[in-house]
């Protein structure tokens, strides 16, 4: 029987639903949320990015942004429109489009913004919340991913997951939103001996290894969610992810496909970690997420 296939676009539009309805509250308080997105040089992957955060911040009647500075534009320089931007009350979101140039230290310019504006997660501050079962934002793509998961009905509390791939955008985080969730994670990677004897035993398998088609039907259990991370682009210029869609759709009881499963959902969480920031500023507290991002989360025995 061939597997459900997640629709990251309908799980996307009741996530957008629901972020209308809370804008909506917000403009009765006179509060219009703000999203900022710097963006340095001339990528193409990365414009075409920034214009659908652009034009979906819009589209929800927000008010966004992007601040493009030229490709040698220096650290210290973007650093400075950062600082700037964390003491602009209406701001309630900074996201810095990654990659930067070379010549540019990623992580000390994500240690740049405030920590309560960090909507994309990846601050160390929200990172080491994130690993202490506090509440913090949440990486969006992994932050899509438990949704997804969410919306096939699986339970994740006592089920067997394996999370492959160990970015700190994806891979880690993903570990521990699940384990938070009371799942068994096993974290494999590139260098994992006999993988698929993993896999094979795994309820839910979250594949972001950056390896088109890499995982087959015969790595998967009859039955488990596979939520395919991977955005890969075939010679002949077709997208493809890390899951042999094709074979595993005859094996895995739920499925996303790529395009249309995890990518819809994270500029929805993107957006969703934006407006939990401007009910902060309403509330005049410290802008963080709200606790059923981490239900469950404190760590147990």
């Amino acid at each position: 029987m061939a597997a459900q296939i997640i629709d990251g676009k309908e799980v996307a539009k009741i996530t957008y639903k629901q972020i209308k309805a809370r804008t909506a509250a917000l403009r009765e308080q006179g509060i219009i949320p703000g999203l900022t997105v710097i963006i340095v040089g001339e990528n193409p992957a990365s414009q075409t990015y920034v214009a659908s955060k652009e034009k979906r911040a819009l589209k929800l009647g927000w008010n966004g942004q992007v601040i493009r500075l030229p490709e040698n534009a220096t650290q210290q320089e973007l650093c400075e429109v950062i600082k700037t931007l964390n003491l602009d009350d209406s701001v309630d979101g900074i996201l810095v489009q990654l990659p930067l140039p070379k010549h540019i230290n990623e992580l000390e310019v994500l240690k740049c913004i405030d920590p309560e504006k960090d909507v994309d997660g990846f601050h160390i501050v929200n990172s080491g919340k994130l690993f202490a079962g506090l509440e913090s934002f949440v990486p969006c793509t992994p932050k899509g991913i438990m949704k997804l998961i969410d919306s096939t009905g699986v339970e994740i509390e006592g089920k067997n997951a394996v999370v492959i791939g160990r970015s700190l955008i994806v891979g880690k985080p993903a570990f521990l939103l699940l384990s938070a969730r009371n799942a068994t994670v096993t974290l494999c990677h590139s260098k994992t001996e006999n993988l698929a004897e993993f896999t094979r035993s795994a309820d839910i398998v979250v594949a972001a290894i950056g390896k088109p088609n890499f995982v087959t039907a015969d790595m998967i259990k009859p039955g488990a969610v596979v939520i395919d991370v991977g955005i890969n682009r075939l010679p002949d210029g077709q997208l493809c992810g890390d899951v042999d869609f094709e074979s595993v759709k005859e094996v895995a009881g739920h499925l996303t496909p790529v395009p249309g499963g995890v990518g819809q959902m994270t500029i929805a969480m993107l957006m969703e970690n934006t407006v939990i920031s401007a009910e902060a500023r309403l509330a005049g507290r410290d802008r963080k997420t709200d606790a059923s991002v981490l239900d469950g989360t404190r760590h147990k025995a």
